[in-house]
């Protein structure tokens, strides 16, 4: 039987742009009280305000902050049932020429950001004896991809942390599930090159997906489906073979395809501070 979501208490981070917005209205559309974290809170409470959602100040790099955020929601809405570590920023280009700063952005956000939420919700949870955490990996955490180097180690950061983990939950009564859809057509993507025989998904797209999850937890779930053999697969044959995929899937060419023009605003958004620190 699949969980009911009606009335449980969802909190997603990095839930006011893109793909966390579209999951937060998922949720509140099958009648979930959802709670959405950001670090531009002003943003985010409009967002919140048009989807029926609550918002609240959030910085994922800052453990202080992620506790904050847990506190604030279950003294308004309740006992959290589901935590959404969406939280994602990636900055295009050769790593050699990536700033210290950069590369700590977004070790900062997308590994460390996941890492505080799984420590701020996992107490709690394994104490009520129930609860799921569901982590937004990317299909980047299992096949590296040139051109965003740092945000494909971050990614696969979070698939070892999330394997391990899962391992110490085992029997606890939390579920934690990995979600790894290939790119979406989102801020974050602005700009980026396309692959061969790739399809750019829509936020809503993988929202469904995270729906589909807390309503029947699995560990791993890809999206497209299809992805999921594909990627299995490529691990089983040789590296040249695999490099000779990669390049006819054109893999290869995002450095020299990306639109980094488009990627100005985006890029600029998210590195810039705000009261509330960098992050999510």
């Amino acid at each position: 039987m699949p969980r009911d979501m009606r009335n449980k208490i969802v909190a997603i981070t990095g839930g006011s742009r893109g793909i966390g917005r579209a999951t937060a209205e998922q949720f509140v559309a099958v009648g979930a009280k959802v709670a959405i974290g950001a670090r531009d809170h002003e943003f985010a409470a409009k967002a919140a305000a048009e989807i029926g959602a609550r918002a609240y100040p959030l910085d994922v790099t800052d453990p202080a902050s992620v506790q904050a955020f847990w506190k604030a929601v279950e003294a308004d809405l309740g006992d959290i049932d589901v935590f959404v570590n969406n939280a994602g920023e990636m900055i295009v280009g050769p790593f050699e020429k990536e700033s210290d700063e950069d590369t700590a952005h977004q070790l900062g956000v997308n590994l460390l950001g996941t890492l505080n939420g799984m420590k701020t919700a996992i107490g709690p949870m394994r104490r009520r004896g129930r609860g799921h955490i569901i982590n937004m990996v990317s299909a980047v955490g299992m096949i590296g991809l040139p051109g965003c180097a740092t945000y494909s180690a971050a990614k696969h950061g979070v698939v070892g942390l999330s394997e391990g983990v899962r391992a110490e939950l085992r029997g606890s009564g939390v579920d934690l599930s990995i979600i790894l859809p290939i790119p979406a057509q989102t801020e974050l993507t602005s700009g980026v090159g396309k692959g061969r025989f790739v399809p750019l998904l829509t936020p809503d797209d993988i929202a469904r997906a995270v729906l589909r999850t807390a309503r029947r937890p699995v560990y791993n779930r890809y999206v497209p489906g299809w992805t999921n053999p594909v990627t299995r697969s490529l691990f089983l044959l040789p590296q040249p073979w695999r490099d000779a995929m990669g390049r006819f899937l054109k893999a290869d060419q995002l450095l020299r395809t990306t639109d980094y023009q488009a990627r100005i605003a985006y890029e600029t958004r998210v590195k810039a501070p705000t009261v509330e620190g960098a992050g999510a």
